[in-house]
């Protein structure tokens, strides 16, 4: 099945709450109108907490997935024109872990999600990034983080940007908000907690951009 992805920011002096009923509103129109096979969509819904471990963006952004069963050239034009429109892309998505669940159309997924956007390493290969997150990075994080749905998407066609390019798109989901933003439970207890945090830097250092990650604090919906 082909995957679009598509970014778009909240305006400044947009709401939460008012950002979180036109992402919706656009993704009903995407579903009523261009007929995907499925869509899901993660955006953040309030601010992240003044003080974390993890470094989240503040502000408002959505990650809109498209699923089509036929190969084609598509581009959703109702995504693509829509106030504060990013980027767009075609991924290859693995699931390492996932969750059994469900829902009616339009409703919130339980828990929390970490969306994560970030470009490879300067200096390595694309191969080199690939091999690195897959057999490294995703091993490690599945053994440390109380991961309850994971999607892994690389990159495979920029469809259209306005502003940076991503190489990984990330969507890693918790059963909680506490086993995401309490450090003893995303990372460990305290008797592993300092290991388990410098493997975690040591090996992104390895092959990502740290210096343009972006990680955003968001809630799930899916269009099925």
């Amino acid at each position: 099945m082909i995957k679009e992805m598509y970014l778009i920011a909240g305006e400044k002096t947009e709401s939460y709450e008012a950002f979180r009923k036109r992402i919706l509103e656009l993704s009903s129109m995407v579903v009523k109108s261009e007929y995907p096979d499925k869509l899901t969509l993660t955006l953040t819904v309030a601010p992240p907490p003044l003080i974390s471990i993890i470094p989240f963006k503040r502000g408002k952004m959505a990650s809109i997935s498209i699923y089509r069963k036929d190969n084609t050239d598509k581009v959703s034009p109702i995504l693509t024109g829509a106030s504060g429109f990013w980027f767009a892309c075609r991924a290859e998505e693995a699931i390492p872990v996932s969750y059994h669940t469900d829902r009616p159309e339009g409703a919130v997924t339980p828990g929390i999600c970490l969306l994560t956007l970030f470009q490879k390493k300067p200096g390595i290969t694309r191969e080199a990034f690939i091999d690195q997150w897959h057999n490294s990075h995703t091993p490690l994080s599945l053994r440390i983080h109380p991961l309850w749905h994971y999607s892994r998407n690389v990159v495979k066609d920029v469809l259209v940007s306005k502003d940076l390019s991503w190489d990984g798109i990330v969507e890693e989901h918790f059963r909680s908000r506490t086993d995401l933003l309490n450090p003893f439970r995303f990372f460990g207890k305290p008797a592993v907690i300092l290991q388990h945090m410098a493997e975690v830097y040591l090996d992104i250092h390895t092959f990502l951009n740290y210096h343009t990650i972006e990680t955003w604090l968001a809630q799930e919906y899916q269009f099925d």
